[in-house]
């Protein structure tokens, strides 16, 4: 065991006037298993890049740890090989036979080594690269975001088989994986960097806790500002008004004031006047020590939501449906039967490649709400209701380019309730004069579910809506869905937001 110590570290992007980080001290041990949280865009990926020696940087990163990173990171030729023939490539000195072992402790078998990795399903694909990152000793692991687009069983695999390691820093935001791999959390806060012991649920309790104190300690300190602030301003009424009695009088009417008596109230009003600037420095002093008290607190805006009515009560049904593409030998799937019913909200489950999203495109296709029609063969009974107005979000954020201004313009939204909903996900203003290509993936998935957001419709389809969104933003999107009860049709295979919002469950099997 070794540790790593980080001193005083500060670092930002050439041509970026804010710091990503800035005077962060701490240290942890290489033998941690260690979950590490944050919101999208706050420098997880970026922290993982400075260990590995990618930027330069201020301060200090001590270890005498080596350090390798997931996932690796493939050239074209080497997507048309196969795992077997550039295993080495990624880790040197890596042997097959333990690769094979690792593999097995993924429930997989040896075979898939050997087929082109392109042809790997995205399960398969993640295996392998765990199981050669595995395959070595002493080295300490950077796995960034392992479970996305991997169906439900692939999940519990991986799940599974980092539960039994040890020594890695596990960048996800898939509670479930949290909970059962680490037993500490690294944790990027709006302002503060913090290690606890345990994993993600029990931080999040303490954090729970926390907030709520801090809410509480805050309304206190406030009744007593507005206290000091009611005392200083009737201290100052009290100086200024003898003050103007001090200069000048009536001496018919005032006969008995002469130089003594405006001496003394000259007195008496600066000493007023002194204990009026000691309480506001008071209050200065009690604002600045209490004004960090609420700066890590997570305080997510609550996310409004515009659904229509149709005028039927089904607004999707299938019967007995059927896709095949013209030069595969059987159907995606096939006998596909169910319906959605306003105020369902149906999740679509199953393994990668069983034709979830090829479904989805089908039915954006008939609602007319598809880019181009798909060349595919269909049979049986697949209706939409009329004048059916969908908001789609695609698992696919390659598209994104450009400014948001263009998005927004390409896609009819008015830019700055659009920005305003970005905001509320928490994407920072200097954000919004970057081009879209430049943002992280969770990112680019927030400006597709702002879009989404934003558009008035009678069913929402999200195809894979939290691939690389924070954990903050997911709790936020499900109080959000759980409070307007839109009818939606989604994929989604973080199994706790599944169960948390889907009414209907229908599990795909494919092609029988």
């Amino acid at each position: 065991m070794s540790q790593i110590s980080v001193n005083n570290l500060t670092f930002h992007y050439e041509g970026s006037f804010d710091n990503i980080f800035e005077n962060v001290s701490f240290s942890i041990d290489t033998d941690w298993k260690l979950g590490f949280i944050g919101r999208n865009g706050k420098g997880k990926t970026t922290f993982l890049n400075l260990l590995l020696g990618k930027y330069p940087y201020e301060g200090s990163i001590g270890t005498s740890a080596v350090f390798e990173y997931f996932p690796y990171r493939l050239t074209r030729e080497q997507w048309q090989e196969t795992a077997a023939d550039f295993a080495e490539q990624l880790k040197p000195d890596c042997e097959l036979w333990k690769v094979t072992c690792e593999l097995t402790l993924l429930q997989e078998t040896g075979e898939i080594l050997y087929r082109p990795f392109k042809t790997l399903s995205p399960g398969e694909r993640t295996k392998i690269m765990l199981a050669i990152l595995f395959s070595g000793e002493n080295n300490f692991l950077l796995i960034d975001e392992p479970t996305n687009h991997l169906d439900q069983e692939s999940r519990e695999n991986v799940t599974q088989y980092l539960a039994s390691k040890k020594g890695f820093i596990l960048v996800s935001h898939d509670r479930e994986l949290l909970d059962a791999c680490t037993d500490h959390c690294l944790v990027l806060n709006r302002r503060t960097i913090e290690i606890q012991s345990g994993n993600f649920s029990s931080w999040w309790e303490n954090k729970r806790r926390r907030d709520l104190f801090a809410q509480a300690e805050n309304e206190k300190h406030l009744k007593e500002i507005g206290k000091l602030k009611q005392a200083a301003a009737r201290a100052s009424q009290w100086a200024d008004k003898n003050e103007s009695t001090k200069i000048g009088y009536d001496p018919i009417k005032d006969h008995d004031r002469g130089m003594g008596t405006r001496a003394y109230i000259g007195a008496k009003t600066k000493k007023m006047q002194s204990r009026v600037t000691q309480m506001q420095n008071r209050l200065q002093r009690e604002i600045e020590e209490k004004e960090g008290l609420l700066e890590d607190l997570e305080k997510p805006v609550d996310l409004k939501l515009m659904p229509l009515e149709h005028y039927k009560k089904t607004l999707l049904n299938l019967r007995e449906y059927s896709l095949q593409y013209p030069d595969a030998e059987k159907p995606v799937f096939s006998g596909m039967t169910f319906s959605v019913e306003q105020g369902d909200r149906i999740a679509l489950h199953g393994k990668n490649g069983c034709g979830k999203s090829t479904l989805i495109k089908m039915i954006l296709q008939k609602a007319r709400a598809a880019d181009s029609p798909m060349d595919i063969r269909e049979s049986g009974v697949c209706e939409t209701a009329p004048g059916l107005v969908i908001s789609y979000v695609n698992q696919d954020t390659s598209m994104l380019r450009g400014s948001l201004a263009a998005f927004c313009d390409s896609r009819h939204l008015e830019e700055s309730l659009f920005l305003a909903i970005l905001r509320q996900l928490d994407l920072e203003r200097v954000q919004f004069s970057k081009n879209m290509e430049d943002y992280s993936e969770g990112q680019k998935k927030k400006v597709l579910l702002a879009a989404s957001l934003l558009k008035p419709a009678h069913l929402y389809v999200w195809d894979e809506p939290l691939n690389y969104i924070d954990v903050f933003s997911r709790m936020q999107l499900e109080k959000l869905l759980l409070a307007y009860r839109p009818t939606m049709l989604f994929v989604e295979h973080d199994g706790r937001f599944r169960e948390n919002i889907a009414t209907k469950t229908l599990q795909f099997h494919g092609a029988t």
